[in-house]
This record gives structure tokens, C-alpha cells and sequence, in this order.
């Protein structure tokens, strides 16, 4: 398994994209939030084929960024990724960026996703912009240290 960054226009991204975009509305709806412009965007690839994927945008708090569309594809799920993947969206938001936190939301039907962020050092938030106003989202945060290359 190797983690690279991938143009949003990518056809491997593009897939899993579709298939997490599709998940999400079959548990909750369409009009999902949209990934702003500047986003980058990885790609977890394992098997030869894309696995994960999952990215980083800026937001309008200087020095905070969001996590968004991370997805594991359902072949690869159960083997890491999902954390491998999120370890590797920090280290760029914190080397890359220049951010020092990072913020996320997830939704009551995600258990998998809930388990992870709970583990992963990410603490619980009260909801930001939209999704105040959804009953099902989640918010959680991260202060991020700078890693050492």
C-alpha cells in the first residue's frame, strides 16, 4: 500500500469520489457539502488499484483546515487504510499547509468513521457553519504539530 496526491480530476479519485458520494446519500440525502476549490486530495492505493482516498481543504479560520471525503472502497476496508490514510492528510495539512488544526464532520451513521476520529486524537466540537443546522453531523477537531521530516 503507498499514499500519493492526485489531481482532482483523476480517474482513480473520480471513482472513489462517486462511490463515497453515493454512500453518503444513501444514508443521508442528497446535498452533501462540496469540496471547495484548493483542496488537495489523496489517494490511498493498495492491490495495484485506488483503495481510499480522502482530502484536505482550507477554511476561512486562518490556519485551520477541514478534512473531507474520506472513503475507503468496500474490497479494502478493514486493513488500515482508513488511518493510514488520515496520519498522511495530517502531515500535509501540518508540513505542506502550514495549518495547525484541523476540523471534520462525520455523520451518526458512520460508526466505522466515528471509531476512528475517537482514536485517532480528534475531539468532539460543537457543529461549524452547516452543519449546525443538520441533526445527524458530528464535528471534531485536531490541534496539529509540525512532523519532523
Amino acid at each position: 500500500m503507498f499514499i500519493e496526491e492526485r489531481a482532482p480530476d483523476d480517474p482513480g479519485l473520480a471513482g472513489l469520489l462517486e462511490a463515497a458520494m453515493a454512500e453518503l446519500v444513501a444514508r443521508y440525502g442528497p446535498n452533501r457539502t462540496p469540496v471547495r476549490p484548493g483542496a488537495r486530495y489523496l489517494v490511498a492505493v493498495a492491490d495495484g488499484r485506488p483503495a481510499a482516498c480522502g482530502a484536505v481543504q482550507p477554511t476561512e479560520e486562518p490556519g485551520t483546515g477541514e478534512v473531507k471525503r474520506m472513503y475507503v472502497a468496500p474490497w479494502a476496508r478493514r486493513r488500515g487504510l482508513a488511518r493510514s490514510l488520515l496520519k498522511e492528510l495530517e502531515r500535509l495539512a501540518a508540513d505542506e499547509l502550514g495549518l495547525r488544526r484541523v476540523r471534520l464532520a462525520t455523520g451518526v451513521l458512520q460508526p466505522e468513521a466515528i471509531a476512528l476520529y475517537d482514536t485517532s486524537g480528534y475531539l468532539r466540537t460543537p457543529p461549524f457553519g452547516r452543519y449546525a443546522a443538520e441533526g445527524h453531523a458530528l464535528c471534531y477537531a485536531k490541534e496539529l504539530a509540525a512532523q519532523a521530516a
